[in-house]
């Protein structure tokens, strides 16, 4: 059995966007719940807070574009560390389709698009990455 997940079993989503029923599983991924967004309105089966970036990391980056590629590495690290949390998203993607939710309003500089290149051994630092397997480097589709 192959270790790879298809891309197509990882989707981004805003919190902000509504839940759909090819979501799949649909796990909030932010340290922090988002604003103005109830419980029902998000539709979460998970909250997976601990892989999150740290807030020392979070308050960094603040989301600067001329930051990106330090926080890519930075997070990268963080998720290497925390390996349980990480194997545990990594097998809901194995299994079928998952949504990572997040609420960052720039959808091309965030922590969910590193966790999704993580996952399909896209990111940056996937060929280094024991978590991530040894792919080529390439941007993740979201």
């Amino acid at each position: 059995m192959s270790t790879r997940i298809p891309a197509a079993n990882v989707r981004l989503k805003r919190a902000y966007e509504l839940a759909a029923e090819d979501d799949g599983t649909r796990v909030l991924i932010d340290r922090l719940w988002p604003r103005g967004v109830s419980k029902d309105e998000a539709a979460v089966d998970l909250w997976l807070k601990e892989i999150a970036p740290s807030t020392e990391l979070r308050k960094w980056f603040g989301h600067d574009p001329a930051l990106w590629a330090e926080f890519q590495e930075r997070y990268t690290l963080e998720v290497r560390a925390n390996a349980r949390a990480f194997g545990q998203l990594r097998e809901l993607a194995r299994k079928g389709r998952v949504t990572l939710v997040y609420s960052a309003h720039d959808e091309e500089h965030n922590d969910a698009v590193v966790l999704r290149g993580l996952l399909l051994g896209t990111g940056r630092e996937a060929a280094r990455s024991p978590i991530a397997g040894n792919q080529t480097v390439r941007a993740p589709n979201a």
